[in-house]
């Protein structure tokens, strides 16, 4: 089934890709949304819906989930098409200069393409011990959906950076003992995430296993017991526990991209400072892309959405100029 033809189509659901939907539809553009997820939000709502984020502008703090809901309310004001739980497998240039998406749920037809894909598909990174894949998602986790779940749980945290930091603080109150234990003595996580660890440690809040990993998760139809073992001298502990999370990071990949012709650096899509690919009329902006003094922060996915956008704008209508102007100015808005 093939359907009208949008101005801009956006390819990521997530933080980049629902600022540039809103963007584009505030530009006057025709937008559609192809996210491969079954609900918009990307990682905010698939992975960490109740995790704080503290470097959005505006939010001194804010629930993931929560910045998820603005941006999906801000991006629909201009009432984009949405399609989602839908994959796109090729992106074929048509002789009048569209581009034609072969996509899981058919043929979608559009002027122009922005990726906002953040990392790709994303496989988190597993614990190659005994237990794991047997108690994965039914004691063993990779993200925490509700924390009043893990209330009262005796819980063990694998993991070393922001995300298993962040979980443990924030877990800490809700448990009747946690556990964090870590292959090293030292943190790839925030300053402040790792002092307030370390005042949860003092306390008493907080368990601290360093030089430690997990050797296997045990029970019986249930998380029972992990045994740890300390990577200096060999030596194993027994604990109990309920639940186990395992915060190891994840392994990006691009999937069905690296077949579409883009320049493409490690996992990453190389565009040059309009945001643009070495396709004509696909730009790509958020923690997919690559260029000189690159940053993976969502601040600057909104700077490079709304670069690419513009540049995909007067593409679409060469009269059309480049920088809109103040949003205040703007008639949409009047």
């Amino acid at each position: 089934m093939t359907d009208e033809v949008r101005d801009i189509t956006i390819i990521g659901g997530g933080p980049t890709g629902l600022f540039a939907a809103f963007y584009a539809g505030m530009r006057g553009r025709s937008v559609r949304i192809v996210d491969s997820l079954p609900e918009l939000g990307g990682q905010l709502m698939a992975l960490y819906p109740e995790k704080y984020i503290f470097d959005v502008g505006g939010f001194p703090k804010v629930l993931a989930k929560d910045l998820a809901v603005e941006l999906i309310a801000q991006a629909q004001q201009f009432e984009p098409q949405v399609l989602v739980d839908e994959e796109v497998r090729k992106v074929e240039e048509l002789e009048d200069g569209l581009l034609a998406l072969h996509c899981s749920g058919g043929l979608h037809l559009t002027r122009t393409l922005v990726i906002c894909g953040g990392k790709g598909a994303f496989e988190p990174r597993r614990l190659e011990v005994p237990g794991y894949d047997e108690f994965l998602g039914s004691g063993v986790h990779y993200a925490v959906k509700d924390p009043d779940d893990w209330a009262g749980r005796e819980i063990v945290v694998v993991g070393g950076g922001d995300s298993a930091l962040d979980w443990t603080l924030m877990l800490k109150d809700r448990a009747k003992r946690l556990v964090l234990v870590h292959r090293r003595d030292s943190f790839r996580a925030h300053e402040k995430s790792v002092e307030l660890l370390e005042q949860a440690v003092d306390s008493g809040q907080v368990e601290l296993r360093t030089f430690h990993e997990v050797a296997e998760i045990s029970g019986n139809g249930r998380v029972q017991q992990v045994t740890l073992f300390d990577n200096r001298t060999e030596d194993r502990t027994i604990m109990e526990a309920d639940g186990v999370l395992t915060f190891l990071g994840f392994k990006p990949d691009l999937g069905p991209i690296k077949s579409w012709g883009l320049e493409v650096e490690g996992n990453r899509i190389r565009v040059d400072q309009l945001m643009r690919t070495n396709r004509h009329g696909i730009y790509a902006a958020g923690d997919i892309v690559t260029y000189e003094g690159k940053l993976d922060l969502i601040a600057t996915g909104f700077s490079e959405a709304a670069i690419a956008v513009n540049n995909a704008v007067h593409m679409v209508d060469p009269s059309a100029r480049v920088n809109p102007g103040h949003s205040t100015s703007m008639k949409v808005f009047k």
